[in-house]
């Protein structure tokens, strides 16, 4: 993209900032300017301006000495243009509000006052991640990897090392956390990229449609059969074909499926004519694979042949902030497709969606964000708008109200003269630690993860209370 055809978006409630900026940047940029968030959103949809860059300023009307309104308008800003690089240039430097912005999908902050040369630096580098992004990343994007944190980092990485692979994958983690995503990203990242990519739900279908899915059939084979049907082996053929519930599959049909990935041989149903495919497999499983290998209802050679390569999904819980940009992300998507205002979670509610476990992972998430869109259209979320939509059963404790049941306290100190506040959070705190470890059969990060705190948190607290039993 050439600077000098770029839009720039400039949102600030200085007048003088305004006019200086779009001076020295003008000879660069096409300059817009904003003095508020509704200027600003009215800009970005206008139909002559499509900026490519926005600077945005955190302080803006009516709390100008606040950062919400220009965290908010990051927000609508991502949600109306997906491929907009959002620059924070603020006053309110604190670390928190930088790392916020970018949660939030600001690429860049920038401290004021800053001179020319930064700012038009820091431009020229997100005008360049923009170019970037028309290469491989968008592609990823769309197949769903999207996030900031250590972990969605850990599986680009992999996806990347084991695309050009010809090997088997196997793909494992908690149901709904994006295995199919996974499997999408191997398939555009590689060099089969152009070919076909066909996926089937090996729990969907009865074992005599699976066989003819995905090996074909001569006609009169069965009933039903007038015509001979290609297969996805067939179909396939120099692209990738995606086994979803790979546990699920019959045992007669585990053995034709040994026999593709070992010399890539098979038969149509009802022929006796052999066949070979060059189709790369790419598997997927919410269950213990191995744990079924051992007791017989998943064939230990299969097993072996199936993970060559395996990467494991990272559930939802694990992401941090990355829960937000999924937010922004199907939002966006969702809000375009419905042509709905998109609406935005105020603090109380960004608290509340970042404190949810997300058990569903992130269908659950894409699904709670599209019935919030159906509901609130160009609506602030509060927190108890949001909690309406979770599931009660995983709520952190308190989080139905957002507060202590007050009913339950009054109640607590009237039946106990000799209320003692530090003995009794003492004890309830021990009794959740013990309740965590059990439910997670003393594996100390699993433990930490169900009470919310970090492993070594969780260390500390029992070391601190064998100190006081080693007194006792």
């Amino acid at each position: 993209m050439n600077p000098a055809q770029a839009g720039l978006l400039l949102v600030d409630d200085d007048p003088l900032i305004r006019d200086t900026l779009s001076f020295v940047l003008g000879d660069q940029f096409t300059v817009r300017c904003a003095a508020n968030r509704t200027e600003a959103i009215a800009l970005a949809t206008s139909v002559d301006f499509v900026p490519a860059l926005a600077l945005v300023d955190l302080g803006l009307p009516p709390r100008s000495h606040q950062p919400d309104e220009g965290f908010r308008l990051i927000v609508e800003l991502a949600a109306l243009l997906p491929t907009l690089k959002i620059l924070a240039l603020t006053g309110q430097t604190d670390e928190h509000n930088a790392r916020h912005a970018r949660t939030l999908g600001a690429v860049d902050f920038i401290a004021k006052p800053a001179g020319p040369d930064v700012i038009r630096a820091a431009l020229a580098r997100a005008l360049n991640w923009q170019v970037a992004e028309h290469t491989l990343q968008p592609r990823l994007e769309i197949a769903g990897l999207i996030g900031a944190s250590a972990p969605m980092e850990r599986l680009r990485k992999q996806v990347h090392q084991f695309a050009a692979a010809p090997f088997p994958v196997l793909i494992t983690g908690e149901s709904g956390s994006g295995k199919e995503a996974v499997a999408k990203a191997l398939h555009v990242a590689s060099p089969r990229a152009d070919g076909p990519c066909l996926a089937l739900n090996c729990a969907a279908l009865t074992e005599s449609l699976i066989e003819a899915t995905l090996f074909g059939h001569a006609k009169g084979a069965f009933t039903g059969a007038t015509v001979a049907r290609a297969g996805y082996f067939e179909e396939a053929a120099g692209g990738t074909l995606f086994l979803d519930e790979i546990g699920e599959l019959p045992l007669p049909l585990q053995a034709k499926l040994l026999r593709v990935l070992e010399n890539g041989e098979y038969q149509r149903l009802g022929e006796t004519q052999t066949r070979t495919s060059a189709a790369r497999v790419v598997t997927a499983t919410n269950r213990d694979l191995r744990a079924l290998a051992r007791s017989g209802a998943f064939r230990t050679d299969l097993y072996h042949r199936l993970s060559v390569l395996s990467i494991e999904t990272p559930p939802l819980r694990e992401l941090g902030d990355d829960r937000l940009l999924l937010l922004t992300h199907f939002l966006g998507h969702y809000a375009q497709q419905l042509g709905q205002a998109p609406f935005t979670l105020d603090s109380s509610a960004i608290q509340a969606w970042l404190r949810y476990g997300f058990p569903g992972n992130v269908r659950e998430l894409r699904n709670i964000a599209i019935r919030l869109l159906a509901k609130y259209p160009g609506q602030t979320i509060d927190a108890a708008m949001l909690t309406d939509e979770f599931d009660s059963e995983a709520l952190p404790p308190a989080a139905h109200t957002g507060r202590v049941d007050e009913d339950a306290a009054i109640r607590l100190l009237r039946d106990h003269a000799d209320f003692n506040l530090d003995n009794w959070l003492a004890s309830w705190e021990q009794q959740c630690i013990a309740a965590a470890l059990k439910l997670a059969d003393g594996n100390m990060s699993q433990a930490a993860r169900l009470l919310g705190i970090n492993r070594t948190t969780l260390y500390s607290r029992l070391e601190a209370k064998s100190g006081k039993d080693h007194q006792l």
